[in-house]
């Protein structure tokens, strides 16, 4: 069934996009009836013949005044082979007048395909994982047009000619240059190669079917202006670049458009040069870039072994976790360099991270083990707080102090929760100890300045004249030295000695005055003193026999034993004028 005018019209105007419509309202003169004869289809063998050429009257067109559009409404298409009858009515008022109206070959812009950049993602397990590179969807490209063949039933008599409404400051396009129509309807367009044949024109003068033919070159030069501009400008992958180029080779293989197809073909040469020369540098840079890579990562897996073999866990942790950053963030290296950088990374932070892990395990049973033991401790030192046995119980914390220093570390909060409370019995006990000690030592200060009184008095009875009166006084002074009470200890001694020397001239007085009264002891002394005279009278003797003999040695002994006696008797004499 062949489509209606009213139907190709609504079609066309559906394909136009909004640059190629200019806002303009027009009126319709009536069309008279036509009939266009269908030509029956041909049969299998037959020759295809030529349909006839139809004449048909084309309404004169008068611009009239604006008016709102009203919504044009298709009629059904008759099953007669007889086109349908024009409204009489105005006809729905066409948004545009539109020079011409390509219905399938308008051009159509490669929608850019945005290839991700390679990134990496190394998995803490699976090294060398490529990071999933998304790729947008490319717009779908219709196929290559063929030529198409205008007919009069193809262009309702109501829409003006096809194409957007020219700029009046443009230049008018010369499209007789490039094509022609000949005498037949057919369409021509001039190449290198010689004239070729592209379509049939029979809906208006030949100027028309330039224009509408011309309007496709149109459309393929602006898409070829579109992509030069993409391979320049952008840093579209030559990949694409190289499809998008050959998409539009294909589209230029036997197009149906009127124009300096050969510029155009010599264009997209150049194109493809230019999209060469871009992928080179951009393969250039990107050795570069992946030369550069490759010493960054190699030195990030020299860092990382370096930090494995050592033993400083929390900063070299965190230190490998940056490393790990710097890898993500640096490109990818051709797949073997970069897996087997990576397989050196990995096993460097696997042992390492297993190293700390054994560490940290082995600490923890420690720490364990010196929790158990300090809370012991801290349980005998809250025993030992209230105590009152102060030497011993200072000797028991001395101890406990030496067992907390060798008992290893616990977990630091916890360690110093048991510290606290630790040192919180400790200064307990000694903090009541000290204040008992303070009160003590006030108490001590006084009996010291009683008993530094006491010896004082005592020492006024020195020299001792009467012993029976100086022990009186001192039996006093003694007595009130016991009530006193204690001496602090650093001042016990020097205090103590002071009373002793005094006791100890009233008891030599003492001794003094009983052996004066003693008769024995007086006889002992006389006795003592006669004895010594004697003896003096004798060696006397003995020295002058040696001296009439000339007895050298003998008188020598004997005036050393008078010399000696002599000495003891002026003791004995002493002593006993001490009894008269």
């Amino acid at each position: 069934m062949s489509e209606t005018p009213e139907q190709v019209a609504g079609d066309q105007i559906g394909e136009l996009t909004t640059e190629q419509v200019t806002v303009e309202q027009v009126t319709v003169e009536p069309t008279p009836v036509v009939e266009i004869a269908t030509p029956a289809a041909p049969q299998a063998g037959a020759p295809a013949e030529e349909p006839p050429t139809p004449v048909v009257p084309v309404a004169p067109v008068t611009p009239s005044a604006p008016q709102a559009p009203e919504a044009p409404e298709a009629p059904e298409a008759p099953e007669a082979p007889v086109a349908p009858v024009a409204p009489v009515a105005e006809a729905p008022v066409a948004e545009a007048p539109v020079a011409e109206a390509p219905v399938a070959e308008a051009p159509v812009t490669e929608a850019p395909v945005t290839e991700a950049p390679d990134t990496e993602a190394p998995d803490t397990e699976a090294p060398g994982a490529e990071a999933p590179v998304a790729v947008a969807p490319a717009a779908e490209t219709p196929a290559t047009p063929e030529p198409v063949s205008v007919t009069p039933a193809d262009i309702p008599a109501h829409l003006p000619a096809p194409g957007p409404a020219p700029d009046p400051s443009a230049p008018p396009v010369n499209r007789d240059e490039w094509g022609y129509v000949d005498a037949e309807g057919t369409v021509f367009v001039r190449t290198p190669a010689g004239d070729r044949g592209i379509g049939s024109w029979q809906a208006g003068p030949p100027a028309d079917a330039l224009e509408f033919y011309g309007r496709r070159f149109d459309g393929l030069a602006i898409e070829v202006d579109l992509l030069e501009h993409r391979i320049r400008e952008t840093d579209v992958p030559e990949k694409e670049a190289r499809t998008a180029i050959e998409r539009i080779k294909a589209s230029l293989v036997d197009v149906a458009a009127i124009g300096d197809l050969a510029a155009l073909d010599a264009r997209i040469v150049a194109l493809e040069e230019l999209a060469k020369t871009r992928g080179a540098a951009a393969r250039a840079a990107r050795a570069k870039l992946i030369a550069e890579a490759k010493v960054v990562k190699e030195r990030i897996v020299t860092d990382v072994e370096a930090i494995g073999a050592g033993a400083e866990w929390r900063v070299g942790g965190d230190r490998i976790r940056v490393l790990l950053e710097e890898w993500k963030a640096a490109p990818r290296l051709d797949r073997k360099s970069d897996d087997e950088l990576w397989s050196r990374f990995s096993a460097a932070r696997s042992a390492f991270s297993k190293r700390r892990k054994a560490h940290y395990s082995e600490l923890t049973s420690t720490r364990d083990a010196a929790k158990a033991a300090k809370e012991a401790l801290v349980a005998k030192a809250e025993a030992l707080a209230t105590s009152t046995d102060w030497g011993s119980t200072s000797d028991a914390f001395r101890n406990l102090m030496k067992e907390w220093k060798t008992s290893g570390r616990a977990a630091r909060d916890v360690d110093d929760a048991l510290w606290e409370r630790f040192k919180g019995a400790q200064d307990q006990f000694f903090a009541t100890r000290n204040n008992t000690f303070a009160a003590k030592d006030a108490e001590l200060a006084t009996n010291q300045a009683a008993k530094e009184a006491l010896v004082v008095e005592a020492e006024k009875l020195v020299p001792v004249t009467d012993a029976a009166s100086a022990r009186a006084a001192l039996r006093g002074v003694q007595d009130r030295w016991e009530k006193a009470g204690s001496l602090p200890r650093e001042t016990r001694g020097r205090v103590e000695s002071r009373l002793s020397a005094v006791e100890a001239a009233v008891r030599a007085a003492e001794d003094v005055a009983r052996q004066r009264s003693n008769p024995a002891a007086r006889a002992r002394a006389q006795e003592t003193v006669d004895s010594l005279l004697a003896a003096i009278a004798k060696y006397e003797k003995q020295a002058d026999k040696a001296r009439a003999s000339g007895n050298a040695k003998a008188i020598t002994d004997a005036e050393a034993a008078v010399a000696a006696r002599r000495e003891w008797l002026v003791g004995a004499e002493k002593m006993l004028g001490e009894f008269s």
